[in-house]
């Protein structure tokens, strides 16, 4: 018997362009960013609203993102084929020639980075062309050698609420670098379930990561109790530096709890219902303390 890897027969399916490059973009990872993007942006926004300088940063940040999207999979188009989850994507489907979805990403790219660095300013546009870069250059072929391309790959999904802080104030901040740290420490558990979910599929597409190495799910386990315990800590930050009211506070302490309850619920079982539910739970998380936050943000020199 060969013990080659093969690749995953995706279900054909009549898919059309439009539908294909929302693919590639991973349209629902993009929305994620241009919420953040957004959050940063009125947390550091003074003064009358914008509206030109505020569309100039959504779209650019989207283009951007778009790339990075189109770049990552071109560049994993031959693993994608070997995941069932990642399958059915359109370049390892063959529903789109790789050239074109090449150009696509570098196309994206080189807008998004124009729009933000002539409307927007040089600060915003170089941090979205180091998210560009650290996720397509860096984070995507680290995930064939070392487990530590989790750490490094969440650096690009945190970096969207600085952008929009940056281009708001024209400079980072304390209260962007806040955003950054709980967009970084949110991540964590938010994909350490996923790895455990998907673990024999990124086993058997090549993928370093920690639950490809840990049967048991301890180390994976506490991992996600340590860094949901990292992420409430800095979730209060806002509330302690003057960014919110004591309303966020206590808002952001009781859905911090919340998580840390699932991690350590995921620590005790292993097991995937409790891994799905930690997941599922992150994404609730994220909207509703971004929510909090805007809703009882204050004028702050944060």
């Amino acid at each position: 018997m060969s013990n080659q890897k093969q690749a995953v027969e995706a279900p054909a399916k009549p898919v059309g362009l439009v539908s294909n490059l929302s693919e590639l973009s991973k349209a629902r990872l993009s929305f994620l960013v241009l919420l953040t993007t957004l959050v940063g942006f009125l947390l550091g926004w003074r003064g009358p609203m914008d509206y030109t300088l505020l569309t100039a940063t959504l779209l650019g940040t989207a283009l951007s993102a778009a790339g990075a999207s189109a770049l990552n999979q071109w560049l994993e188009r031959d693993l994608d084929a070997l995941m069932p989850r990642t399958a059915d994507r359109p370049l390892p489907a063959r529903r789109m020639h790789p050239a074109d979805a090449l150009l696509f990403g570098l196309l994206c790219s080189a807008s998004g980075l124009a729009l933000l660095g002539f409307l927007v300013n040089p600060l915003t546009a170089f941090l979205a062309g180091l998210t560009i870069a650290i996720y397509a250059a860096l984070y995507t072929p680290m995930k064939r050698f070392s487990e530590l391309n989790t750490l490094l790959g969440a650096i690009p999904g945190a970096l969207p609420p600085l952008l929009g802080w940056t281009a708001a104030t024209g400079h980072t901040g304390l209260g962007g670098w806040i955003l950054f740290l709980i967009l970084w420490f949110w991540q964590m558990p938010h994909f350490l379930a996923i790895a455990w979910l998907y673990r024999d599929q990124y086993a058997a597409a090549g993928f370093k990561m920690l639950s490809t190495r840990d049967p048991e799910g301890w180390a994976t386990g506490w991992q996600a109790l340590i860094y949901s315990a990292a992420l409430l800590a800095v979730s209060l930050l806002p509330g302690m530096v003057g960014m919110a009211s004591p309303y966020y506070f206590f808002a952001a302490l009781a859905l911090g709890a919340a998580m840390m309850f699932l991690a350590a619920d995921f620590l005790r079982t292993r097991t995937k219902v409790s891994a799905r539910r930690l997941f599922f739970a992150s994404i609730l998380y994220l909207p509703l303390l971004l929510g909090a936050l805007i809703a009882f943000s204050q004028a702050s020199d944060a």
